[in-house]
């Protein structure tokens, strides 16, 4: 990926930009990144900054970290389990600069490992084509028994370390435009995106806690989307000669590349403008929920290929961590509080290796926990002091409520009226005693289009759907006795009832309890 790309994933400059930054280049020469100074679509102090955050080209073998010969095992076992013929294969797969994979050949070379079958396209040293002698195929059949990692180049745990310290969460500012943005289309109390902002911007641990039903989830999803920075994650890790495999495609989303052509296009060699060892990537969002256990945690080894996968926290450096339907994990609350206590304190967690070395990593990124449980039941005292921003999602008010259900039934093309809302909260609140909760719109419109669906009948309300669908919010108890179905319509008796629902429903703090409790205090004056 070229450095226009980036800039355009981080929305530092547009494709125009870099369209018109490239014209001046075609004319006057120079690099990219001066060019969109010069037309001034982007100041020198953010290029800067821009281009310290990213990984830069080894210029030799030794500015890897890795030992050469450790190198050219690897790069014998990507052409032996690729096929692959030609440098420029060599190079795409390895992800080093063509004259670091020419510097490995030469010594593949050297040792009778390699022989060259010369070019069949060009006279160019990227076109070369090799082959395995019968001494490199036996090289490269004992490195495999060795270890079977086949990949990109690792980088060292030190030029890990330092790239994520440079692309920490808090680097990047979030703002209430942002996070409304992030959620729209959702209709929560105004406070959750008061609070969030602060915790978002502070990277330190979250948690989400309240009822069933009403977000909890669904908002910390959207957080997602709150952040807009491009970060770098490296394929894998070498650390003590043991490879960790870090980047994994289910969460590190690669930046795509702009539809930008470039006339005068430099050559491959050129085009690379930062380690491509690393993965240019949007910043992790990773959710994990009653599968969690401890050993998740941890490095895990692989007896049979003699390599590590990395654990969940690691791949979500730089991003966000969501912990859903915490205290519902295999592993018990205690012992995953027990285990983060400490990194969620200092910011940096340890992990050992199979053969008891141990090494630091940093632990920068946002913690979220999202519980309906009580959350004082759920962890003591001293971890609660260690998440500094709690945050309820609680049941929505009257008006929100209704403003959920208008949503929905919009989206489903179904008309409601006041009447029909008002028997629908009668029947929720009174005849099934429940509070409100954010998910029954969704779920009550549903289940009447479906009725309707299944009646062949145009989506509409109908008291028996109403019915069909509110019993369906929970289970009945054999102890409870069902009302007439004629006893849920709003009768003209009752239409004092109805009058005080309407009234007790535009009190944006009414309670669902204290909503119930007048509500048949109405109802006995009524009859």
């Amino acid at each position: 990926m070229r450095l226009g790309d980036l800039l355009i994933r981080a929305k530092l400059v547009t494709e125009e930009d870099v369209a018109r930054a490239l014209e001046r280049l075609s004319a006057q020469g120079g690099r990219l990144g001066d060019n969109l100074v010069a037309n001034g679509a982007i100041k020198q102090d953010v290029l800067e900054a821009f281009l310290h955050r990213t990984p830069r080209e080894p210029a030799d073998i030794a500015a890897t970290g890795i030992e050469d010969t450790d190198l050219l095992g690897l790069l014998l076992k990507l052409i032996y389990t690729g096929r692959l013929q030609t440098v420029r294969q060599f190079s795409d797969a390895i992800k080093l600069p063509y004259h670091i994979v020419l510097e490995l050949i030469r010594m593949a070379v050297d040792r009778a490992l390699l022989q060259n079958l010369g070019s069949r396209n060009s006279d160019s040293l990227i076109d070369l084509a090799y082959t395995f002698t019968e001494e490199g195929r036996r090289y490269v059949i004992d490195a495999m028994q060795r270890l079977r990692y086949v990949g990109p180049a690792p980088v060292t745990i030190e030029e890990f370390t330092d790239q994520v310290n440079l692309q920490k969460l808090t680097n990047e500012l979030v703002t209430y435009e942002k996070i409304r943005a992030a959620t729209a289309g959702l209709q929560f109390d105004e406070r959750i995106l008061e609070q969030s902002g602060p915790a978002l911007n502070s990277g330190r641990a979250m948690l989400l806690y309240g009822p069933p039903g009403n977000g909890k989830t669904t908002v910390a999803l959207r957080f997602a989307s709150v952040f807009s920075d491009v970060i770098y994650v490296p394929y894998a890790v070498e650390v003590e000669g043991q490879i960790i495999r870090v980047h994994d495609p289910s969460i590190h989303i690669a930046l795509e590349t702009a539809n930008i052509q470039e006339e005068n296009a430099f050559s491959v060699v050129k085009s690379q403008a930062y380690d491509a060892r690393w993965v240019p990537c949007q910043r992790p969002f990773v959710v994990t929920g009653g599968e969690l256990t401890l050993e998740m945690l941890d490095l895990r080894y692989d007896t049979t290929g003699h390599y590590y996968e990395a654990p969940l926290h690691v791949k979500a450096l730089g991003g966000c961590l969501l912990i859903d339907d915490f205290g519902r994990q295999i592993v018990s609350p205690t012992n995953l509080l027990n285990r983060w206590i400490v990194p969620l304190e200092s910011r940096v967690d340890y992990l050992k290796l199979h053969t008891g070395k141990t090494f630091s990593i940093p632990f920068e990124e946002l913690v979220i926990f999202s519980t309906n449980l009580e959350p004082e039941d759920l962890m003591d005292p001293a971890f609660l002091r260690r998440l500094p921003y709690k945050i309820e999602v609680g049941p929505p008010t009257g008006d929100l409520y209704r403003k959920i259900f208008d949503q929905e039934c919009e989206r489903q093309a179904v008309e409601m009226t006041d009447e029909i809302f008002d028997t629908i909260v009668y029947k929720i609140t009174v005849e099934k005693g429940l509070e409100f909760a954010a998910f029954h719109p969704r779920f009550i419109v549903d289940q009447v289009v479906a009725t309707c669906r299944f009646m062949r009948q145009p989506p509409h309300f109908e008291p028996r759907f109403i019915d069909y669908a509110i019993d369906n919010l929970r289970v009945r108890h054999r102890s409870e006795t069902k009302a007439p179905t004629e006893a849920a319509a709003v009768k003209p008796e009752l239409a004092p009832v109805v009058s005080v629902q309407t009234a007790l429903l535009c009190r944006p703090r009414e309670s669902a309890s204290e909503f119930r409790i007048k509500i048949e205090e109405s109802v006995k004056a009524a009859l």
